[in-house]
């Protein structure tokens, strides 16, 4: 199979090839192989190649994508006896002894494994720039960054290596990199994907595994497969009406949408960002819907310390995990993940939890908004995709991260309310993703605007919990008003020498 010919196709249209003949399994992945070789040096988006592996595989040969290639993200998505780094030099030596439930419905449904994707460590920025494995790199735009954390998976799908990539989502970590390299990212309801078996709800319920995909109904398609409960999973949200395959072919109805453009944390927001929601507001009212200004009354800074707190104590306990499983030390952590675990570490008991409480109003709040409103849209990210190593910690604010360690001056960061500069600083260019993740709600970001210099501009579509249906309803009737799988064939030969 011509790497030209394979560029054209999606999972979907690879699987019926596949199914009827046409080519071989082995021929669809020697074509993967072929594109990885070609652009990762470029890219360094595969982190974890498993290519010969990925020839040898067995797969169903009936089931839905019976011999597409994948990726896997090297954060949460364990395969059996592969390393799963998280990104970190202290989880080198964490080989999975068993398949994440993600993995083992990929594998049913036919996927072949070509490898892992690189990941920030800890999935922590939205920036893929570990110590560990290097910078990932944008194909649109090669000295950007293509996001984070699930930037890897976002390169190369971009590129061309695969149709779709495994991703998850805990503070926008799907729909940010879907937004910065031209993608489809859908981040499911909390409970609709199973994080077992190693994890109950992951990141205290805000994450959510999934993929980034080139079309809809490839994205729809794997939620299909991956949706519903496995044993012992914490709790179990109501199945869809049909598959999510069959329900994008329907459509949505006219929905009324709210639609806002300001930062909740009032940061500036880039005047593309802007554009992209208004011109596809417009696109919405010439497809029949009902769209006017309004958006969810929450308090946008508490927002932010609570997500900041999650982040804290995530970051903590893994760090813990890594010391008493592989016994590492301090200095196989990136040091702006050793400050934030000790602040993670100095934060009262009290405060967490009380932070933890408070998601609670803000899905109140989301709620509220959706007895008036079917979905909202707003810009996916604040600001277009940063250059590589534009967000390294300043020099100086190193030496401060240092002396600060040394002093374990945790408790007097957090008495000061320097947590909130770190808060804005942190979540500046990215404002709009974390408020689905706190309530567990479905939002995805879709790719419907491209700068004049030609960086891919993403818009957000957020909905009831439970209501990806209407999601991806809404998606498939943007993608044929305003396609945009053409886009990619400018990469097809951004890699040549």
């Amino acid at each position: 199979m011509k790497q030209s010919e394979y560029l054209r196709y999606d999972a979907t249209a690879l699987a019926d090839l596949i199914q009827r003949g046409e080519v071989t399994s082995r021929e669809v992945c020697e074509a993967a192989i072929d594109r990885a070789t070609r652009v990762n040096g470029s890219l360094n988006a595969i982190c974890h190649p498993q290519f010969t592996e990925a020839l040898a595989q067995e797969f169903p040969v009936s089931s839905v994508f019976s011999g597409v290639p994948l990726l896997l993200k090297d954060l949460a998505q364990e395969q059996a006896g592969h390393p799963c780094t998280y990104g970190s030099r202290g989880l080198t030596r964490n080989i999975a002894s068993q398949d994440s439930e993600f993995v083992r419905r990929a594998r049913e449904a036919g996927l072949v494994f070509l490898g892992r994707t690189a990941t920030p460590e800890f999935g922590l920025k939205a920036v893929t720039e570990s110590e560990l494995w290097g910078p990932s790199r944008n194909p649109w735009q090669t000295d950007c960054t293509p996001g984070g954390s699930s930037g890897g998976s976002g390169a190369a799908v971009a590129a061309g290596v695969v149709p779709m990539a495994g991703a998850n989502d805990g503070g926008g970590s799907i729909r940010i990199p879907a937004a910065y390299n031209g993608l489809f990212g859908l981040k499911p309801s909390r409970g609709r994907i199973s994080s077992g078996p190693l994890v109950g709800e992951a990141w205290t319920g805000a994450s959510s595994d999934h993929v980034v995909s080139r079309t809809v109904r490839d994205s729809a398609a794997m939620l299909d497969i991956l949706s519903g409960p496995a044993a012992g999973d914490p709790f179990e949200i109501p199945a869809p009406l049909g598959r999510y395959r069959d329900l994008i072919q329907q459509s949505p109805g006219t929905l009324k949408i709210g639609v806002f453009t300001a930062s909740p944390y009032g940061t500036e927001v880039a005047p593309d960002c802007v554009a992209a929601v208004e011109a596809t507001a417009r696109v919405l009212e010439n497809l029949g819907h009902e769209v006017e200004y309004a958006r969810p009354d929450y308090d946008g800074m508490a927002l932010a310390r609570c997500y900041l707190g999650l982040y804290f104590g995530e970051v903590s306990a893994m760090m813990a995990r890594a010391r008493e499983e592989f016994g590492v030390g301090d200095d196989s952590f990136e040091l702006d993940t050793r400050l934030i675990g000790m602040l993670g570490n100095t934060m009262p008991l009290s405060d967490y939890v009380r932070r933890r409480q408070r998601w609670n109003d803000f899905s109140r709040a989301l709620g509220t908004f959706f007895g008036h409103y079917d979905l909202y849209l707003c810009p996916t990210t604040g600001q277009l995709p940063a250059r590589i190593g534009e967000l390294d910690t300043p020099v100086h604010l190193k030496m401060v991260a240092k002396v600060m360690l040394a002093l374990k001056a945790g408790k007097l960061v957090h008495r000061t309310g320097q947590v909130d500069q770190m808060a804005m600083e942190s979540l500046a260019r990215t404002p709009f993703t974390q408020l689905a993740n706190l309530t567990g709600t479905p939002a995805m970001s879709v790719p419907m605007h491209w700068t004049q210099s030609g960086l891919p501009v993403g818009v957000q579509f957020g909905g009831r919990h439970g209501d990806e249906a209407r999601l991806l309803q809404l998606a498939a009737q943007l993608e044929e008003a305003s396609p945009w799988f053409g886009q990619y064939e400018r990469l097809e030969n951004a890699f040549d020498g």
